[in-house]
């Protein structure tokens, strides 16, 4: 079934029409309806009013999604008032494979319109349609985390930020080799989408990125500010071969000290070890530079290992990134591999019916069997925590301990934990 023309959900449909409220997905060919939802979107991530340039880049970027909107017809404007957009996005999961995934985004609603159930009908329309295309998983980044959980999403990775005092730390992380070089970024475009494919390939909790994210991640979008500031070094290997990249911001000189400017890092791509040492050398040998300010790495960044003084190069937020959740157990649990053979019997509660059961899990030389049993159950969780649990980050013990994983919680993160924990490096 093809996505962008896969049936409206009913269930959200007559939800929304007992309140006088309209539920559409857009055609993305109508450039004025698909405007209005690109306002819309805007609008309720406080954003500015886009120009007819931002208006055009927008709907490019958007064109292969499934944007759909909440219309009050009785209302003084034709924009919607509710926003959502979809697509299917391979998620890495533990052992290297890409599962097609419902990713979530543009989640809206608009401040006049509220309590009127209209994020439920958003939030489970989506999910109720991506359980009809058959992907086993539904995935998001949120600006609020206290909201998602209600849906059976669940945290399944954390991302760090940074800041590095500069005039603090040396370098010692020993010799790096290959070439670094300025590149502009509309040039670098098709060469920097095959790094970053490599580096979301390679890591469980990363997203292939559709054209647009990637675009963002190499230069900047039409309105952004800083357009004219943001610069891009590429890291090349000895042999030649792209295998990283940063691109940065450069504030504006502070009036009483030119030899204090602080970089911003928009993102830092590096697919392999040599790669991320360089630019991360790179940034801190910058000239007139007193601080770089870094986000979206991941718990196990090594930077502090790179410098001489650890205490000059420190994390200053810990806070949760991608959201995961099952939407088809036995297809999920299947797709990735586990660290650790063994069995387990576990018992999934969900409130939306989507994915419930009790599954006998039994994993061998890596690879899980996943069936249906009336065997009595090892653990109890709801779906969500099982989400959290799935990509092998450190989760089990303090959900067990917050009483959210009820049973054998230690065979359970057994199983699930990896030695490298997942990590997303973007936004969606």
């Amino acid at each position: 079934m093809d996505y962008l023309t896969a049936p409206l959900d009913e269930t959200s449909r007559a939800a929304l029409a007992a309140t006088g409220l309209r539920y559409a997905v857009l055609d993305n060919d109508d450039a004025a309806a698909l405007e209005g939802w690109i306002r819309a979107d805007f609008r309720g991530f406080h954003g500015k009013r886009p120009s007819a340039e931002v208006l055009e880049e927008a709907r490019g970027s958007f064109a292969g999604r499934r944007n759909t909107g909440v219309y009050d017809d009785e209302g003084a404007t034709s924009d919607p008032v509710g926003t959502v957009n979809t697509w299917p996005a391979p998620l890495t999961v533990p052992g290297g494979a890409r599962v097609d995934s419902w990713a979530i985004s543009s989640v809206t609603v608009a401040p006049t319109h509220r309590r009127r159930g209209i994020a439920t009908a958003l939030l489970g329309g989506e999910l109720r349609t991506a359980h009809a295309l058959g992907l086993p998983l539904a995935i998001l980044t949120v600006s609020e985390s206290v909201i998602y959980g209600r849906w059976g999403f669940g945290p399944a990775t954390w991302a760090t930020a940074w800041s590095v005092d500069t005039k603090r730390v040396g370098w010692a992380g020993g010799e790096t080799p290959g070439r670094l070089s300025f590149a502009e970024p509309a040039e670098y475009e098709e060469t920097g989408a095959r790094v970053l494919d490599r580096v979301m390939a390679s890591r469980a909790g990363e997203i292939g990125l559709e054209p647009y994210l990637a675009k963002r991640l190499i230069g900047p979008m039409k309105g952004d500010p800083d357009a004219d500031k943001l610069r891009l070094v590429r890291y090349d290997s000895a042999e030649g071969e792209p295998e990283g990249f940063v691109t940065y911001v450069l504030k504006d000189d502070p009036e009483d000290d030119f030899t204090r400017h602080t970089v911003v890092v928009n993102h830092l791509a590096a697919a392999t070890p040599e790669a991320l040492r360089t630019l991360w050398r790179f940034l801190i040998e910058l000239d007139l530079v007193a601080e770089v300010k870094v986000w979206t790495r991941g718990v196990d960044e090594p930077y502090q290992s790179l410098v001489n003084d650890i205490r000059g190069a420190r994390v200053t937020e810990l806070q949760d990134h991608l959201w995961v959740r099952i939407l088809d157990v036995p297809a999920a649990l299947q797709a990735r591999t586990y660290e650790r053979d063994g069995s387990l019997v576990i018992d999934v509660a969900d409130d939306l019916g989507l994915a419930g059961d009790r599954f006998r899990l039994t994993v061998r030389d890596g690879r899980a069997e996943v069936q249906a049993t009336e065997d009595t159950a090892d653990v109890s969780l709801p779906v969500a925590a099982l989400g959290s649990a799935y990509l092998g980050h450190d989760v089990v013990r303090g959900l067990s301990l917050a009483g959210r994983i009820q049973g054998d919680a230690e065979a359970l993160d057994r199983l699930f934990r990896t030695t490298v924990p997942p990590r997303l490096s973007t936004w969606f």
